[in-house]
C-alpha cells in the first residue's frame, strides 16, 4: 500500500512540497464537490508532494478512509473505476471546448485541444478497475 517516502534533505525544498501538497490537497477535496475541479489528479499530486516532504502527512493521506482508497488504488495498479474514467474525460472535454469558445486565439485553442487528447488518451489506457462487491 504505501511507498517508501524519500524525504528531501532540503529545508526550503521540503517546506515548499508541503506548501504544494496542502494546497493540491484542498485543490483535491473542494474538487469532490466542484464538478468541474478534478479530485484524483490533485490527491495524487499531494501524495508526491508529501512523499518527498513528509512521511507523516503521506502515511495520513494514503491511510485516510475517504481520500486514501483513490490514491491507493491507483498506485496498487488497480486502475480507475469506469465511472471515473468517464466523468473526468466528459468534464475535461466540456470544460476545454468551453474555454474554446471563450478564447480567440487560435494557438491557444490548439494547445488546450492537444493537452485535452493526450490527457484523454492516458486515462484511456489506463487499466480498469472492476466493481467490487463492499
Amino acid at each position: 500500500m504505501a511507498r517508501t517516502v524519500g524525504e528531501s534533505r532540503s529545508r526550503l525544498v521540503r517546506h515548499a512540497l508541503q506548501a504544494a501538497g496542502l494546497l493540491s490537497l484542498a485543490l483535491g477535496v473542494i474538487g469532490i464537490f466542484l464538478p468541474l475541479l478534478p479530485t484524483t489528479p490533485f490527491l495524487l499530486l499531494a501524495a508526491a508532494c508529501f512523499m518527498r516532504s513528509s512521511q507523516r502527512f503521506y502515511l495520513w493521506l494514503v491511510g485516510h478512509p475517504w481520500l486514501g482508497p483513490w490514491i491507493r488504488d491507483y498506485l496498487d495498479g488497480e486502475g480507475i473505476p469506469l465511472k471515473g474514467k468517464v466523468y473526468a474525460v466528459g468534464l475535461m472535454w466540456t470544460s476545454i471546448l468551453l474555454s474554446c469558445y471563450l478564447i480567440p486565439l487560435l494557438p491557444v485553442r490548439l494547445l488546450m485541444l492537444a493537452s485535452a487528447a493526450l490527457v484523454t488518451v492516458y486515462i484511456l489506457r489506463q487499466k480498469t478497475r472492476p466493481i467490487r462487491a463492499d
